[in-house]
């Protein structure tokens, strides 16, 4: 048995009036076609809902119980559908954006300045997290874009990248190798060095392309550039960091250099995962990101 949205409708139509001939003109029926919904209704609910006279339409005790939870299922129903119609609109939701914290300090603010201007109702939370931890929370559903290096593994995700960015040595103002206009790896390997902690793809890049000139020498490892710049600043050791983290990096008053013929070069993109249908603003600041070119370079 399954009672209709309209008939229910006309329930509570008719038992707000006084005649069958008032709700049906409320409604825009015929009262031939009132009175086929309630009868309906009656013969699925197994009784009358309304005890008829020539003069008034009363409800039964029946349906004096019946009324109140009708027209709260009513209210609960329109009110699901406004909502959904909201979302559509874009005239409210909530959009989930994961990304690393170089990428969520420097290029992610305007982003979400201007997806915010055009869709000021959508209210944004953002995760400000390691590479690792903002793929993890795109393919766990946590989040609904992410904006990171390129994974390495790209199971149930989508990548679109945005720009290259070349890695670049970082130093105090006052260090010897900061007089030079670009720095060798041969240098860099031979000075003590903070590095992210173990298990990061920043890790593993930064210490396989080490491999090729030396050793790196570690002294500190940290989980974020922030404390990586800490430690630098107060003179524990030099690092290599994406160039993301420059403004970062300039602000601490160290210094910034390219490396000479450096191969670590990765490209810095957007994710989702593949999960049938998205929200519309999720696809919305997708397409935002992809089609209109937000981002022009990474330094």
């Amino acid at each position: 048995m399954s009672v209709s949205y309209r008939n229910m409708q006309a329930f509570v139509c008719v038992a707000e009036s006084a005649t069958f001939a008032e709700a049906a003109e409320k409604l825009f029926l015929t009262q031939p076609a009132l009175s086929s919904a309630i009868k309906k209704m009656e013969e699925q609910l197994g009784g009358q809902l309304f005890s008829r006279t020539t003069r008034r339409v009363q409800l039964t005790p029946e349906g004096e119980t019946l009324l109140p939870q009708a027209k709260r299922l009513l209210h609960d129903w329109d009110d699901a559908i406004d909502g959904v119609q909201h979302l559509f609109a874009m005239s409210q939701g909530r959009l989930v954006v994961a990304a690393m914290p170089s990428f969520a300090e420097s290029k992610l603010p305007p982003i979400l300045m201007r997806f915010h201007q055009d869709y000021p109702n959508i209210r944004l939370r953002i995760l400000d997290v390691i590479m690792e931890e903002t793929i993890d929370a795109v393919r766990s559903g946590r989040a609904d874009l992410g904006f990171c290096f390129e994974p390495e593994v790209m199971d149930n995700l989508e990548f679109v990248p945005l720009f290259t960015d070349n890695f670049v040595a970082v130093m105090q103002a006052d260090h010897p190798l900061g007089t030079h206009k670009r720095i060798r790896w041969e240098d860099l390997v031979s000075k003590p060095f903070i590095a992210l902690n173990k298990g990061s793809s920043v890790r593993q890049w930064t210490e396989e392309t080490a491999s090729q000139f030396g050793s790196l020498q570690i002294v500190a490892e940290t989980g974020q550039y922030g404390s990586v710049g800490q430690l630098i600043a107060q003179g524990l050791g030099i690092s290599v960091v994406p160039s993301l983290c420059l403004e970062q990096m300039l602000r601490k008053g160290l210094v910034c250099r390219e490396i000479e013929n450096n191969p670590l070069v990765k490209r810095v993109g957007v994710i989702r995962a593949y999960r049938g249908v998205t929200s519309k603003a999720s696809q919305t600041l997708w397409q935002q990101v992809c089609e209109k070119s937000v981002i022009k370079s990474g330094a």
